[in-house]
């Protein structure tokens, strides 16, 4: 059995957010869209939340409703750009002008 709780991640477009609230908790990630990609710019995860897998569900979230809208992502957000950088399985939609901070080839 796990002790990492379920995580419900909803896009929030009228605040430009992804959003889940467990264990009485919100966590969030924010983000702002331009033409044909969307920057992350922010994930705030409560401390009482911290390694229970919250922040990269909302990771997860955004990039996967990146891949459906068909935009390229700009992960301005620490955290963002630490998950893309470790998992090839989303170079493909990192934005170029971030692919070399990112240390992936164009």
């Amino acid at each position: 059995m796990s002790d990492k709780p379920a995580v419900d991640v909803r896009n929030n477009a009228a605040k430009h957010r992804f959003e889940t609230t467990v264990e009485g908790h919100l966590a969030i990630a924010e983000y702002n869209l331009i033409k044909d990609a969307v920057i992350f710019t922010h994930t705030e995860v409560p401390q009482a939340l911290e390694g229970k897998g919250v922040g990269s569900a909302l990771v997860k979230a955004g990039l996967a409703w990146a891949r459906a809208e068909k935009r390229l992502v700009m992960p301005q957000c620490p955290f963002f750009a630490a998950y893309m950088k470790k998992h090839a399985e989303t170079h493909d939609i990192v934005h170029p002008s971030f692919r070399s901070a990112l240390g992936i080839a164009s």
